[in-house]
């Protein structure tokens, strides 16, 4: 086998292939092809010189059209973690899962590790199996109130990364609403439980389909030269930042930028930042 490099661009379809197969469970040609904007015909000879240089990795399954992984499947171009697969739905068409780490010679970088959530990838195919297919799952969920985990129906939607952990948007038939479900708390793989029951997919979700205006400034307590410093870090017009985001997500925003809605740092320095319209996120945020 050649050990010389591989072009960039054919490592990152390299990736986008095992990404695919790894985590949804199938893999096909034309996947290749939208993504990378290339013809038919060269979007199924990537796939081919895939399966060459990873021979044990991929087979092709007839009665669903496409490569599904083998039980002999080992990454061979990407690291077999969940956050390339979540990554890779968040940033949708940029694709910067598959390019980044390519080596690129760019300047002196340095980035803090952070500690990877446990997630299972059996876990995550029947998600978006139900997700798209408007199922329910039949799922054991540990949460504080139940650690061991107990039985749930849920009707999965929208895979969401905030709080730097991997949720899912779902609707609970034991608590008849919306709420959001941490991935790496699911036990055991889930399973399919039927046909979703009434208007309980996503555009059931009035929260979710709902946005809101986050509107932030600078901490008053601060001097106006202070503030006026924050207003350009925080690329800031006229001294106030908008944010835009669906209900569920606000509080999740909020903690990215370190604003705590519930406590105001005694020290100014350490808040920074305010929220500008405290009351017209009452409804997301909860004030306490």
């Amino acid at each position: 086998m050649n050990d010389a490099p591989l072009p960039w661009d054919t490592l990152a379809r390299y990736r986008l292939i095992e990404i695919l197969a790894f985590w949804e469970g199938r893999v096909v040609a034309s996947q290749v092809g939208e993504a990378f904007g290339i013809g038919r015909q060269q979007s199924q000879k990537v796939l081919r010189n895939y399966r060459k240089e990873a021979p044990e990795n991929l087979a092709y399954d007839e009665s669903r059209r496409g490569c599904i992984p083998t039980p002999a499947f080992q990454p061979r171009f990407t690291r077999g973690r969940v956050e390339e697969y979540l990554h890779l739905l968040s940033a949708h068409a940029d694709l910067d899962s598959p390019f980044a780490g390519l080596g690129l010679g760019a300047a002196d970088t340095e980035s803090l590790p952070l500690p990877s959530r446990a997630v299972n990838p059996d876990v995550v195919r029947e998600v978006v199996k139900a997700a798209r297919a408007g199922r329910r799952l039949e799922v054991v969920y540990a949460s504080f109130r139940n650690p061991a985990g107990e039985e749930r129906i849920l009707v999965p939607h929208t895979l969401v990364f905030a709080a730097g952990r991997w949720h899912v948007r779902a609707y609970c038939e034991k608590h008849r609403g919306y709420r959001d479900f941490v991935l790496s708390r699911f036990r055991g793989v889930p399973e399919d439980s039927g046909e979703m029951l009434g208007e309980h997919g996503k555009n059931g979700d009035e929260a979710w389909q709902t946005q809101v205006e986050v509107r932030l400034i600078p901490d008053r307590r601060l001097p106006q030269e202070e503030r006026d410093m924050l207003a350009v870090d925080y690329g800031m017009r006229d001294g106030e930042l908008t944010l835009h985001c669906r209900g569920p997500l606000v509080l999740y925003a909020l903690r990215k930028l370190g604003v705590n809605p519930h406590h105001m740092d005694g020290e100014p320095r350490a808040q920074q930042i305010d929220i500008a319209n405290r009351e017209a996120l009452a409804k997301w945020i909860r004030w306490g």
